[in-house]
């Protein structure tokens, strides 16, 4: 089997390395010249790392990580306790995305990866599907796998009419910077008011990665730091140690990440005969959830199991796009609950409860050992 994949951030990447693990040849075309990621800090959930474990790369993964646990606080620094929900629904491994990236192309081989090569459009005929690409060239494969992001130019044409959309009023800021200077003893992760939330981690390699959300935020103004920094007042009553505050304050200004959160609409169908829609280019949420790599990383692995277990492409991807469109849209009502608790307390009970059924509800098809060695 020959696949072609679009896109090479983590979830194309990963999709690679697990059809190359299931016996396929692969190219994985991205169309920026470099092997890069957008953002800062990354979450890995315990099926993210089931996954790569099955893949062979697990310690590896582990190596560029540091084990942190998703607690919240009030803006007064009490914590949220979810007694209900055990210690292991909280756990996940902080990542920087650049590294996962760097490793992920190194276990799935550069030599398979072409950069600076864009998508432009795909025909689909019996037994292949062709692929022309922003040089001129067409690579002709058994299957498409547009793993492109929430801007997807796979899903532009495999679901017309499905750009992303605007979360209207959800915005994020982010930064990864050097300690130096600011004691930060814990992670703290804090629900505020005025739909802010936000706080600051420690990442493996002494570092700290920060971070503001908020949700129907007003118009923005100033520059990225002072809009920051007028979200973390909603998250520090008067008296606490101001430690985000500091650390926003000591970030140089082009080192702030800056998005209006983009979403994609629930699609009628993620794949057709010989091409499918694997992470944000089918199923971009918001990211308060702080699970869409590990749900791609899933989708990856439930695709190269299926197509690895049959020379049959189409059954193969229809049986993906019936497992995994259901499970998003339970996804999505826990994404719901999670949003609109109109309490902090309940943002933290709804939160844990998603973060438990995604660690404890595997799909069906990724039933330890199955995903090819």
């Amino acid at each position: 089997m020959r696949a072609v994949v679009i896109g090479a951030g983590i979830v194309g990447l990963t999709t690679g390395l697990a059809l190359r693990r299931a016996g396929a040849e692969v190219v994985i075309c991205e169309q920026a010249p470099e092997i890069r990621a957008a953002g800062a800090g990354l979450g890995l959930w315990a099926n993210a790392l089931a996954v790569y474990d099955e893949l062979g790369i697990g310690e590896q993964v582990r190596a560029i990580g540091k084990p942190s646990e998703m607690y919240f606080h009030d803006s007064a620094g009490r914590l949220l306790d979810t007694p209900e929900f055990g210690v292991e629904d909280h756990r996940y491994l902080l990542v920087h995305r650049a590294k996962l990236n760097d490793l992920l192309a190194d276990a799935v081989g550069r030599e398979n990866i072409r950069l600076g090569t864009g998508f432009l459009e795909y025909r689909e005929h019996a037994n292949h599907v062709a692929v022309t690409l922003s040089d001129g060239s067409t690579e002709e494969a058994d299957v498409l796998v547009g793993a492109d992001g929430a801007y997807s130019a796979v899903r532009a044409q495999l679901v017309p009419g499905t750009p992303a959309q605007e979360h209207v009023g959800h915005h994020a800021w982010r930064a990864v910077i050097p300690a130096a200077g600011i004691t930060v003893l814990r992670n703290r992760l804090i629900l505020g008011s005025h739909g802010c939330r936000g706080g600051y981690v420690r990442t493996h390699d002494g570092s700290v990665y920060w971070l503001v959300n908020q949700f129907k935020s007003p118009p923005l103004t100033g520059t990225r730091k002072q809009q920051a920094m007028e979200r973390a007042r909603h998250l520090e009553d008067e008296g606490e140690d101001g430690i985000l505050a500091d650390l926003i304050d000591a970030t140089p200004e082009e080192l702030i990440l800056h998005n209006q959160i983009m979403v994609v609409p629930p699609l009628p169908h993620w794949v057709s005969a010989r091409v499918a829609l694997a992470g944000d280019s089918a199923h971009a949420m918001s990211p308060h959830i702080t699970a869409g790599a590990t749900l791609g990383i899933e989708d990856a692995a439930v695709l190269s199991h299926l197509l690895g277990s049959t020379g049959d492409v189409p059954a193969a991807l229809a049986a993906y796009e019936a497992a995994q469109i259901p499970r998003y849209a339970h996804v999505a009502e826990l994404s719901a609950a999670v949003e609109h608790s109109p309490t902090p307390a309940e943002f933290a009970h709804h939160y844990a409860a998603f973060s438990h059924w995604m660690i404890t509800q595997r799909p069906r098809h990724l039933a330890r050992n199955q995903v090819g060695a």
